[in-house]
């Protein structure tokens, strides 16, 4: 046991400890935050976030961040329920590996951006999320064909099947088993962490650090996207700026689970702790009725409070 607990990175032990606590305190106010339908419920909600914070974790491993994420999240919603109003059943077929391509598009701008013009990523990323928000305006402000999700969507989000497990549930589990291997099994997992460590390293190494890049952010487009097609099945339409709740929680569940913010270091466990972390405390908040301005000073709070100790161990390392 304590090999185990010797193998798992401190931040992430830190971060299953305060879920724990989180239950805890929770169930003294209701037993039933505790009971296994409100575990499922809250593990449903925590899916959407997880997909999207697994692309956050790439581009963070590498040092950067990707601010394109919430009108990326809306492209991937809008862009599905659109391919049904165009091509009808087809569309419907498509429409999932549709929005994907989407996505896929907004982040390879992203990584040709960053990878051959060296703009930061915070600004060209930004720039980009202002482009997609503008085209999402444009496709509502004329003529959107369909704006209601279609059946798939719908099962995927919201239904239930094996077991009384949600659905959306094992789509998440599918991507971090995708993500996990990609780290751990593949030259592309290794380049990212050494990317992180150390670019001009990596790349006096031989490694094609601007393909790297730009796979990170086309993978990190590509699950906002598909976190967007799922937010539209859950809400049955798109709608605008669908993505905007996800960009702080999702930087914030990734740094929170250990991964350094400054790249290099970081773990898919934990970023599932930090997800399921940052679920319970969104819940835990709208029990109180905290107002959503609050509960955006506490996730800008976190990133800036591991940012500083993650920057003064960088300091002392070095």
């Amino acid at each position: 046991m304590q090999a185990v607990l010797k193998s798992v990175d401190k931040p992430v032990l830190i971060a299953f400890g305060f879920i724990i606590v989180l239950l805890l305190l929770a169930s003294i106010r209701d037993v039933n935050f505790l009971s296994p339908d409100y575990l499922l419920q809250q593990l449903q909600t925590a899916s959407f976030l997880g997909i999207v914070a697994s692309g956050a974790m790439l581009v963070i491993l590498l040092g950067h961040i990707d601010l394109s994420i919430p009108w990326v999240v809306t492209v991937g919603g809008m862009m599905a329920t659109a391919a049904a109003g165009w091509w009808g059943n087809a569309g419907a077929a498509i429409a999932l590996p549709f929005a994907m391509l989407c996505g896929l598009v907004f982040g390879v701008i992203n990584g040709l951006g960053v990878a051959y013009l060296r703009i930061p990523s915070m600004i060209f990323t930004l720039g980009v999320n202002a482009l997609a928000q503008g085209l999402m305006v444009l496709h509502t402000g004329g003529f959107a064909p369909q704006d209601h999700s279609t059946d798939l969507m719908h099962w995927l989000a919201v239904q239930r099947t094996l077991f009384g497990i949600p659905n959306v549930l094992f789509v998440w589990l599918l991507v971090g088993v995708a993500i996990v291997f990609i780290l751990r099994r593949t030259p592309l997992g290794r380049y990212i962490y050494a990317f992180g460590n150390r670019e001009s390293a990596t790349y006096l190494s031989g490694v094609n650090t601007r393909g790297v890049l730009i796979a990170c952010f086309a993978l990190c487009s590509m699950l906002a996207a598909l976190a967007g097609v799922l937010l539209a099945g859950r809400a049955t339409k798109a709608y605008q700026a669908m993505g905007d709740e996800f960009l702080l929680p999702s930087i914030a569940a990734v740094v929170l689970g250990g991964t350094n913010i400054l790249g290099g270091r970081g773990t898919y466990l934990g970023t599932i702790a930090g997800v399921v972390l940052i679920t319970l405390l969104q819940s835990i908040l709208s029990v109180m009725q905290m107002e959503e301005a609050y509960r955006q000073i506490i996730y800008g709070t976190v990133i800036i409070v591991m940012l500083l100790v993650y920057g003064r161990s960088a300091k002392v390392q070095g």
